[in-house]
């Protein structure tokens, strides 16, 4: 696998993702300490760390769905602390959550109009085509109920559903869960066709090998803590990641 070029396309937005000394948690039980990190316009940052680290619960904060008790985050000028949910995803920071959260009972059209819910725009209908030009095996699930798909599936619809939305910078919460190699692979590819629109991503993956190999920088954290940061492929070499991530 080849890591993505770290030049911004020149279709990116200008905006980057500014997170700053960001402390959270759920009713008493803080799981985030004094949490800082910046995606510049057009990169592809990883968020890498054990289960129990903290990352679904930083996208969390940044999407809106988990308390923040002190601490920012902005988006360009805007600061999305305390926003609503829905207010962010206008704001053009969408996540794909873990588990993909799929509306198993409806078709993958019905899933991939879901995404487009908060807009009034007559281009849903050409985003639709251009999501299924995307992910030609969706064109030949369109129908099906998105319950029913294989896992991989399930995933592709996840990521597309997001795209509907419009996104600028896009969070994805552990692409590769439960998936054969060869699927992780095609998911890859498509990150890097998704980052060539000028889409900025974070991805949050427990497989540090491939979140480090598709990524220009990263962060390690650990116990809700930034420990590490730096090149991914600085990263990669570290003895210390290498000691506790890859099983080198």
């Amino acid at each position: 696998m080849t890591a993505p070029a770290a030049a911004t396309p020149q279709t990116a937005a200008s905006r980057p993702l500014v997170i700053d000394a960001l402390s959270a948690g759920y009713a008493d039980t803080q799981v985030l300490w004094n949490v800082s990190m910046r995606i510049d316009p057009g990169e592809i940052v990883a968020l890498i760390g054990s289960n129990g680290a903290g990352k679904s619960s930083l996208l969390g904060a940044v999407s809106g769905v988990v308390s923040t008790w002190s601490g920012s985050v902005r988006y360009g000028e805007r600061s999305l602390t305390g926003v609503e949910p829905d207010r962010i995803v206008s704001a053009g920071v969408v996540q794909v959550p873990q588990g993909r959260r799929l509306f198993g009972s409806l078709t993958v059209e019905d899933n991939l109009r879901m995404g487009a819910y908060l807009r009034n725009d007559r281009e849903v209908e050409s985003d639709l085509k251009r999501m299924l030009d995307l992910l030609p095996r969706l064109r030949e699930r369109y129908d099906y109920l998105a319950g029913r798909l294989s896992g991989g599936e399930q995933q592709q619809v996840a990521i597309a559903r997001a795209l509907m939305a419009r996104p600028q910078m896009l969070l994805i919460d552990e692409m590769s869960l439960g998936l054969a190699p060869v699927l992780v692979d095609q998911l890859i590819e498509l990150l890097a066709q998704i980052h060539q629109t000028g889409v900025s991503i974070l991805i949050v993956e427990q497989d540090v090998q491939t979140a480090l190999e598709v990524s220009s920088r990263a962060y390690v954290l650990e116990t809700g803590r930034v420990t590490l940061s730096g090149p991914s492929a600085q990263l990669l070499d570290d003895p210390l990641v290498k000691k506790a991530y890859l099983g080198v």
